[in-house]
């Protein structure tokens, strides 16, 4: 793979990654200044050339003479090209922002200086700014004046900017995809946190589609892992370039959530005297797309210019997002750059206006710190829990660091566990409320109904909550079982300390019942037939019939038909003293030794051969082995 030589910086040096974006109005000399201090022209398109205008993104490095490397982005400075410049802004450490000295400050320059701030730039590199404390530097991309003067500064100013961590997610936001003949899809962009490497499968977001990285290049050399804070190009296995837009985000498989709706701090920059209504619609930027959705105000109907807020933005297509992500918002017509803020939960369920848990919700996350949300996140996920990647984007901590959390906090038991092998995890206090609710609900059951040996566990699970899942239910039936609270037999569950003990009518019941039956022999009632010749209710008759066959007295052969245990033992001692002696039963023989009809032959027959006593071989029924 060979990328063009924009996307080209050099790689293997121990210093840390830094990129610089332009910013300026148009004409302003952004593309000629970069063209004078690195020797690359960023405008590639024949119409950029045509019209001397740049239209879309550029790219160039530059090697300081300490030996550290530098990215640039080089962004349009037309109005129309401004979401454009949104999506090159994304992900840059610093920004040189390029006024020309016989125009001095345009509206672009106001409109690019507004951006950066809303972006949560903090370095800004500013030639022939206002900006007081920034440094100045006066440049001729012409004559050359000024030019090592400006790559001095910015050698200091690389100096000052942390190293970005590579623990954290991987996540690389794509501001240019193009197909190489031979080497298929290749993809371009600014690489916000984490690491990559060949040979590792990723996922397209929001889309779902995976593919593996077949090859990496950082600034025109092959590499085999891009870290955080670089440009990259990857080139991968037979993805279709079709299937992926700028805008787009590349993460590993499963790691990002898709969401129509995000939860932020909305600062509003204000357009005119006009306030910001609720349910405006706008257009919405971050990383390197642009979504348009509505912004819903929690606590108000309408914003002033430099208020900030509390806000749930709900779009018309899915982003997907983490924690603190920073955005830049547009007014729909006419456009122009009039908020921006970040993002304090990109899952959000979808709030309701002016409710005062919702508001207390917001505010609490907005203040507080990664550690602080594992716990409070877990909380607020309630029965069904939450995974540790979606916990991940929640708090924006890297895996290590929320490992660490999550383990302190299971150690004290104020969060558990459900599932090992998904991840995912219950607030402690939410739980204990759910096992006294289980608890409750069992004493219930046992009460309304005495002689049922326990209540079906699917019955149980319904009983409880619908947003209990498979494995928060799983938890609690072992956690019931473990502290020795409740008995599981089968598909039954029932509390350990649950006796069934008949009552003065249910006994007399039971009298009645086990006189037919013992009366009957191996000729009994059906049970539609026991209800009608004892006059008693259908309901109270069936629990106590079941309590009978639990004792063993009774012994259940097919629905609605029971025995007398005594009579069935009696004639499985004539089939075995039978078989013993002549091998093999036939049905006519079997019917004679019953003395019964066939309505009752062939369940009793039947009754054996499912028993495991008899086996049936062609037309007769031979003693099973062992």
């Amino acid at each position: 793979m060979s990328a063009s030589k924009e996307e080209t910086v050099t790689e293997g040096s121990s210093l840390k990654h830094v990129i610089l974006g332009t910013a300026g109005h148009i004409d302003h000399g952004k593309t000629s200044l970069i063209k004078a201090v690195t020797g690359i022209d960023t405008d590639r398109l024949k119409e950029e050339k045509r019209r001397g205008i740049t239209i879309e993104l550029g790219f160039a490095w530059l090697e300081l003479p300490s030996g550290q490397s530098v990215g640039i982005v080089d962004v349009p400075g037309h109005e129309k090209f401004v979401k454009n410049m949104v999506a090159g802004a994304t992900g840059i450490d610093l920004v040189a922002l390029i006024i020309a000295a016989d125009e001095g400050v345009m509206p672009q320059t106001r409109e690019h200086l507004d951006i950066c701030k809303l972006l949560g730039i903090k370095q800004l590199f500013l030639e022939g700014s206002f900006l007081e404390g920034a440094p100045i530097v006066r440049v001729s991309s012409v004559t050359g004046q000024g030019i090592d003067e400006f790559v001095n500064v910015l050698e200091g100013l690389c100096q000052e900017i942390p190293e970005r961590s590579a623990s954290g997610l991987f996540r690389l936001p794509v501001d240019r995809v193009f197909s190489m003949k031979g080497f298929g899809t290749v993809i371009t962009g600014s690489l916000m946190s984490g690491r990559i490497s060949v040979g590792e499968t990723i996922m397209v977001y929001p889309s779902g589609i995976q593919s593996k990285v077949r090859g990496i290049q950082i600034h025109g050399q092959p590499a085999e892992e891009a870290t955080a804070g670089v440009r990259t190009a990857i080139n991968f296995q037979g993805l279709d370039r079709t299937s992926i837009n700028r805008g787009d985000m590349l993460a590993r498989v499963n790691t990002l959530k898709p969401s129509y709706m995000v939860d932020v701090v909305l600062n509003f920059l204000g357009f005119g005297k006009k306030p910001l209504k609720n349910r405006t619609k706008v257009r919405f930027y971050t990383g390197s797309s642009e979504i348009e959705g509505n912004i819903i105000l929690m606590d108000r109907d309408e914003l002033q210019a430099g208020e900030q807020v509390l806000a749930q933005l709900r779009l018309e297509t899915p982003v997907s997002l983490a924690r603190d992500d920073r955005f830049v918002i547009r007014s729909y017509s006419p456009v122009r750059t009039i908020a921006g803020g970040y993002v304090i939960d990109p899952i959000p369920a979808k709030h309701k206006r002016f409710t005062e848990g919702v508001i207390a919700h917001l505010k609490y996350l907005a203040k507080s710190d990664p550690s602080e949300l594992v716990s409070y996140q877990v909380k607020e996920s309630g029965l069904q829990g939450v995974s540790f990647s979606d916990l991940v984007i929640m708090t924006n901590m890297s895996e290590k660091e929320l490992e660490q959390e999550l383990q302190n906090l299971l150690s004290k038991k104020i969060v558990l566990q459900m599932d090992r092998d998904k991840r995912l995890f219950l607030h402690g206090r939410v739980f204990d409320e759910l096992q006294q609710n289980a608890l409750g609900i069992l004493k219930a059951f046992h009460k309304e109904n005495p002689l049922k040996p326990g209540m079906i566990k699917e019955l149980f699970k319904s009983k409880l909550s619908k947003a209990l899942g498979f494995h928060g239910f799983s938890l609690l039936v072992q956690t019931l079982i473990k502290s020795g609270l409740a008995v599981q037999e089968k598909e039954l569950i029932r509390l350990a300390e649950h006796k069934i003990a008949l009552e003065a009518d249910q006994k007399e019941i039971r009298r009645k019942i086990q006189k037919a039956y013992l009366d009957s022999g191996l000729q009994p009632p059906y049970f539609k037939e026991l209800i009608t010749s004892i006059g008693q209710n259908a309901g109270d008759m069936k629990d106590v019939l079941g309590h009978m066959v639990k004792e063993g007295v009774l012994i259940k052969v097919k629905e609605d038909l029971y025995f007398d245990r005594g009579a069935i033992e009696g004639l499985k001692e004539k089939v075995v003293g039978f078989l013993r002696t002549n091998g093999e039963l036939t049905t006519p023989q079997f019917k004679e030794m019953a003395e019964v009809s066939r309505k009752y032959m062939i369940p009793l027959i039947e009754y054996f051969d499912d028993t495991k006593l008899t086996i049936r071989v062609g037309d007769v029924r031979r003693l099973r082995e062992g």
